[in-house]
C-alpha cells in the first residue's frame, strides 16, 4: 500500500507476469545474418539451454549458494551478513531472486520512490522490503531455471555488456554455450563491480576476483581441487570488442534505415532501441560484402590515380581551370567545429581561426587503414576533400528487393549516404529514357538519324537561351547510324534530335512513369542527364526494362517483429506497368548494345569473367568536366548502378582517360558481378533476358557500312564548354 505516498509504487500483477527489460533491436539480412543493432542497454536474450553449466555454476556459487533451498530470502545468508560485517568482510545478501526484482523492476528508480524514499537509511529498507515482496512473488511465479535465465539476460556485466550473450561476444568473442569454467568465473567475478573488475581495464584485479569465484566453486563442490590448481595459472586472455555503429558491414544501409525505423516506430508506438525488435531485411550479406569489396578494391586504384593527377596542387576548380579561392575556408564555416566555436566564442572571433588551424592528435582514414597523425582542422578538411567517394546499389528487378546497398567508402569517415541522400546529374545513363519515349512513340532501334550538329532555341526563365551539345570527342562525324549505335557509343547529337523529336515533356513522363520522383528540368540539356537524381531512382528505374516493362519499388525490410516473433510489419512494394512488354525488351536489347555495337562505351566490361552462358547490357554517364562518373548495369537476374565523383562538383579529374563513367564507375559493377557469380552460395545463375513470344518491335536492322570512328576516345560526356582544352 502507498499510504499517503509515503512508500512509492510496486510492480502489478501483470508487470509480474510478464516482465521486460531493455532488449535490443536486431537487424537481419534476408540470409538470416545479424547485421546490426539498435539499444540503449545492448541486451540479446538467449535460452538457458544456450548457456554453458559452467555459467549457471559460477554464478549460484558466488552469488547464492543456497538458491535451490529457499524461496526468494535466504534466512541464513540474511543474519550471517551481520558476522561478516563485524569479520570486515564486505559481502551482500541479497538473493539472485531479490537481484533480480531490482535489476527486471527497477525498484530504486523515481517512479518506484515514495516520500520516505528521500530519508535516509530508511529509503534503504524501503527498497530491500520491496525487492523481498518481489523475489517471493518471483519465486512463485517462476521455475529456478526461469530465474536464472532471466537473471542472466538482465545483467549488466559492464562496459554496455547487458545479458551473458552479449557479454561473451564483447569480452570473450565467443558464445554463451561456449563459454570455459575461467572465462565463466570471470564474468560472474565482474558482477560484484563491473569497473573495478573489468577483465580490460583493470585485468590485475579481475584476474583475482576470477580465482576468487573458482575458489568458491570448489568449496561448494562444483570444480575438482586439481583442477582449480591448473585452471587458474591460465592468463584471461581476453578478446575485447564493443558493438559499435560503425562496424560490420551494410553501415551507410544501416543508417538509412535507422531513419525508415523511427519514423515507422513513432507511428506505431514502438521503442527502437529497447522493444526487441526483430527488423528482417533484403539485403544479402554475401552480396553486400561482395558490393563493399569491389567499391573499396576500385575506390583504392581510383583514389591513387587521383592523388597522382592532382600532386602538388589542389582539385577544387573553377570551369576556367583556377582554383577556387578560399575553398576551404568557406567549407570548414559547414562543420560541425566550427559551428561550436561560434556557439563558444561569437562569430568572427579570433580563437576561432587559432584553433581551426591549431595542429592537434587525430586519427585519419586512409585506403591503407587508419592513421595516427598530427593536423589542424582545416588541414584535415582539406585532406578529406581530396578524395572522390562512391555509390553503390543492386538489386532484383522482379521483386524489388534491394540486395546490396554501398553508400560511401567509409561510413565511420564520411556518413553522407549517396545512394538515396545524395542525388547528382547522372549524365548519358539517362538517356535511355530518351529512347524509351522514342520506342513508345514508334520509333525503333533501326531507325537512322546522322551524326550531326544541332541547336535548341528555348525560353527558361523568362529569358531566351540556345544550346549545341557537342559530341564528347569533339567530332561530328555526318555519318547515320541507328539509334541502337548511338546509345551504345552513347553519342550526344543524336540522343538531342531524339529529344527534338519526341519533345522534352515526353523524356520527363518517361522517366516518371520508370520511378524517377527528382525534380526534372524541362530544359533540352535534360537528355544529357543535367537534373539531378539518385542512385535509387535509376536503379529502381532500370529495372523495369528487364522487369518486361513493370516497376517496382526499391524497397529494403521484409518484415518487423516483435520480441515474441508476431509480425507488426510486412512490406508488399508498390508496382505498376510503366512499358509494354516489347517497348521493354527493346530497351534491354538497346542497353546491349554498349557491349555489342564497334565502340561501344560498356566494352571495357570484357575484362571481367561475366559473359560466358550470359547477357549483360548497361549505360555510361559522365558530367561536365567529369564530375560525375555513372555506371548502371543489367543483367536478367540483377539491376546495379555505381556513381562515383567527389563530395563537391568542383573536384574531379581533368581528362576523359582518368574521369569517364567507363574508367571510374563501370569496373565496379564488372567486380561485383564477377564475385557473385563466383560465389556458390548464392546460387544466382548465368543466362538470357526474357524475350516477348512475339515482338512486334523491329530489332533487326539491315546490314549497313561501320559510322567512322574518331582518333580520340568515344565518350559520353554532357558537354557544354566550348574548348577541348579546358580539360588538359
Amino acid at each position: 500500500m502507498n499510504f499517503l505516498w509515503l512508500f512509492g509504487q510496486m510492480p502489478g500483477v501483470e508487470d509480474l507476469e510478464n516482465p521486460s527489460s531493455d532488449q535490443a533491436s536486431e537487424i537481419y539480412s534476408a540470409d538470416n545474418i545479424l547485421l546490426g543493432k539498435y539499444f540503449r542497454e545492448n541486451r540479446s536474450p538467449v535460452d538457458l539451454t544456450q548457456i554453458s553449466p559452467n555459467v549457471v555454476n559460477a554464478l549460484v556459487s558466488t552469488e547464492d549458494v543456497r538458491f535451490y533451498e529457499h524461496s526468494g530470502i535466504d534466512a541464513k545468508g540474511f543474519f550471517a551478513i551481520f558476522w561478516y560485517m563485524v569479520k570486515g568482510d564486505q559481502r551482500g545478501s541479497s538473493t539472485l531472486s531479490q537481484q533480480l526484482a531490482k535489476n527486471l523492476f527497477k525498484t530504486r528508480n523515481d517512479e518506484f520512490q515514495g516520500i520516505l524514499g528521500y530519508v535516509p537509511v530508511v529509503n534503504v529498507l524501503l527498497y530491500k522490503a520491496k525487492e523481498w515482496m518481489l523475489a517471493i512473488k518471483l519465486e512463485r511465479n517462476y521455475t529456478k531455471e526461469e530465474i536464472i535465465n532471466m537473471y542472466l539476460n538482465t545483467v549488466d556485466f559492464g562496459s554496455n555488456a547487458f545479458g551473458i550473450k552479449v557479454a561473451a561476444r564483447t569480452f570473450f568473442n565467443t558464445s554463451p554455450d561456449s563459454l570455459t569454467i575461467e572465462q565463466s568465473a570471470t564474468l560472474v567475478g565482474a558482477l560484484k563491480a563491473t569497473t573495478l573488475y573489468n577483465p580490460v581495464y583493470r585485468p590485475e584485479n579481475s584476474l583475482e576476483r576470477r580465482n576468487v569465484v573458482l575458489d568458491l566453486m570448489v568449496q561448494n563442490n562444483i570444480l575438482d581441487a586439481k583442477d582449480y590448481d591448473s585452471i587458474r595459472k591460465i592468463p584471461l586472455k581476453v578478446d575485447f570488442k564493443v558493438e559499435n555503429s560503425t562496424d560490420g558491414i551494410a553501415t551507410y544501409f544501416r543508417g538509412v534505415l535507422n531513419k525508415y525505423l523511427l519514423k515507422w516506430c513513432k507511428e506505431n508506438g514502438k521503442d527502437l532501441y529497447g522493444d526487441g525488435l526483430k527488423i528482417y531485411t533484403t539485403i544479402d550479406s554475401r552480396m553486400q560484402k561482395h558490393a563493399e569489396d569491389a567499391v573499396a578494391e576500385h575506390m583504392k586504384v581510383v583514389q591513387k590515380k587521383f592523388f597522382e593527377h592532382w600532386k602538388g596542387q589542389n582539385p577544387w576548380r573553377y570551369e576556367n581551370k583556377k582554383e577556387i579561392t578560399n575553398f576551404i575556408e568557406d567549407a570548414s564555416k559547414k562543420t560541425l567545429t566550427y559551428k561550436m566555436l561560434v556557439k563558444k566564442f561569437g562569430e568572427g572571433h579570433d580563437s576561432i581561426n587559432i584553433v581551426m588551424n591549431t595542429p592537434v592528435q587525430m586519427t585519419v582514414f586512409s585506403w591503407e587503414g587508419e592513421k595516427d597523425t598530427i593536423m589542424s582542422p582545416l588541414d584535415s578538411l582539406k585532406y578529406y576533400k581530396h578524395f572522390l567517394h562512391s555509390g553503390f546499389m543492386s538489386m532484383d528487378p522482379s521483386s524489388g528487393e534491394i540486395k546490396a546497398w554501398v553508400g560511401g567508402i567509409n561510413y565511420k569517415y564520411f556518413k553522407y549516404d549517396h545512394v538515396k541522400q545524395g542525388k547528382r546529374q547522372p549524365g548519358s545513363s539517362f538517356k535511355p529514357f530518351v529512347y524509351a519515349a522514342a520506342i513508345e512513340k514508334g520509333y525503333t532501334p533501326c531507325y537512322l538519324l546522322p551524326d550531326a550538329p544541332i541547336t535548341f532555341r528555348y525560353e527558361e526563365n523568362g529569358e531566351m537561351k540556345t544550346w549545341s551539345p557537342k559530341n564528347a570527342d569533339w567530332v561530328f562525324t555526318g555519318d547515320s547510324m541507328t539509334l541502337r549505335q548511338a546509345i551504345g557509343r552513347s553519342i550526344n547529337s543524336i540522343a538531342a534530335q531524339v529529344l527534338k523529336l519526341i519533345g522534352i515533356d515526353a523524356v520527363i513522363n518517361e522517366a516518371k512513369k520508370l520511378g524517377i520522383t527528382s525534380k526534372l528540368e524541362p530544359v533540352p540539356s535534360i537528355c544529357l542527364g543535367s537534373s539531378d537524381v539518385s542512385v535509387y531512382e535509376m536503379v529502381g528505374a532500370y529495372s523495369a526494362f528487364v522487369n518486361s516493362g513493370v516497376w517496382v519499388e526499391p524497397y529494403f525490410i521484409s518484415r518487423i517483429e516483435d520480441r515474441n516473433g508476431n509480425i507488426l510489419h510486412e512490406v508488399i512494394p508498390k508496382t505498376r506497368d510503366a512499358l509494354s512488354e516489347d517497348v521493354a525488351y527493346v530497351m534491354v536489347h538497346m542497353l546491349k548494345g554498349g557491349v555489342e555495337e564497334r565502340g561501344g562505351t560498356s566494352q571495357a566490361l570484357f575484362k571481367y569473367n561475366i559473359f560466358r552462358g550470359n547477357e549483360v547490357g548497361g549505360k555510361t554517364g559522365t558530367t561536365s568536366n567529369h564530375s560525375d562518373g555513372w555506371y548502371m548495369g543489367i543483367t536478367k537476374n540483377l539491376v546495379s548502378g555505381v556513381w562515383v565523383g567527389g563530395e563537391d562538383r568542383s573536384i574531379h579529374f581533368r581528362t576523359s582517360q582518368l574521369g569517364e563513367g567507363s574508367k571510374i564507375a563501370l569496373p565496379i559493377f564488372g567486380l561485383y558481378m564477377e564475385k557473385v557469380y563466383s560465389d556458390d552460395s548464392l546460387n544466382i545463375p548465368k543466362g538470357y533476358f526474357k524475350r516477348p513470344k512475339k515482338l512486334s518491335i523491329n530489332i533487326n536492322c539491315p546490314p549497313r557500312p561501320e559510322p567512322i570512328l574518331a582518333d580520340s576516345i568515344v565518350s559520353d560526356s554532357l558537354m557544354e564548354v566550348e574548348d577541348p582544352e579546358d580539360f588538359y
